[in-house]
């Protein structure tokens, strides 16, 4: 005799690959954009457009307080990770692995030193 048991539970939606395709490409995306303010940091610096500086700064800091609250980790990666089993550096993103690996160091050190140089064209701009 059998008992009629409950519905079974939904798998977890692992290896959906449009899914984690969707996240890929918007990971991509918003990746480009925070690089592309990190980058223009000291360009639009050194053409003394200080306020679009502050904006850029201002973007990436929101960029750098939500990696803060999620652990240092991007809350698209962890989207990612509901879609499939894997875990190599760019299983979420659109780089190159060695880029994916090291992106933090190389643009944490990028708008460090972006920081350092617009503050130095600002500071030698308005004691003039």
């Amino acid at each position: 005799m059998t008992t009629p048991s409950a519905a079974p539970a939904e798998p977890p939606p692992r290896h959906q690959p449009r899914a984690l395709l969707a996240v890929k490409i918007a990971h991509t995306i918003a990746w480009a954009f925070f690089a592309g303010c990190i980058v223009a940091i000291p360009v639009v610096s050194w053409f003394g457009h200080h306020t679009v500086v502050a904006w850029l700064v201002g973007i990436v800091f929101i960029e750098v307080a939500i990696l803060l609250v999620n652990g240092w980790r991007c809350p698209l990666t962890i989207l990612a990770e509901r879609f499939t089993d894997k875990r190599h550096d760019n299983f979420d993103i659109f780089l190159p692995p060695w880029l994916a690996r090291n992106n933090k160091r190389i643009f944490g050190t990028l708008f460090c030193l972006g920081l350092v140089f617009a503050y130095a064209r600002w500071a030698a701009t308005t004691a003039a």
